[in-house]
């Protein structure tokens, strides 16, 4: 079993930056690739960011390439998302969530453990 419980979600105007933490916990967790996913009200959940244990692979949706960053501390068992140049767009709940492998992978149906969301919301 792993336990993930996002934080730092808020209200934040376009053009700003917001961090948010995910705590982790469970048996295998160094084993783990850890991903941030987020959904839009009416949207299907889309892939944010993720990283690997070793942090030596990444990936980004698309759409926050280049604005969104991924970051772990195995230490701590913490997931980071450092997002920057928020866009109105960027408005969902975010979720943290958990698969055993050794690479980033988009498909949500493939991560075995969710947190509960945690919501931005970005002002025009």
């Amino acid at each position: 079993q792993v336990q993930l419980v996002e934080s730092g979600g808020g209200l934040v105007q376009a053009g700003g930056s917001l961090k948010l933490s995910c705590e982790a916990s469970g048996d295998t967790l160094s084993r783990d690739v850890l991903a941030w996913f987020r959904q839009a009200p009416g949207s299907e959940r889309l892939f944010v960011g993720g990283i690997n244990w070793s942090g030596d692979d990444t990936d980004y949706g698309d759409s926050v390439k280049g604005r969104f960053t991924v970051s772990r501390d195995n230490a701590k068992n913490n997931l980071y998302l450092q997002m920057n140049a928020l866009k109105p767009e960027d408005t969902a709940v975010y979720y943290c969530a958990s698969m055993q492998g050794l690479v980033v992978l988009r498909t949500a149906a493939l991560y075995d453990f969710w947190g509960q969301g945690t919501q931005v919301t970005v002002s025009s």
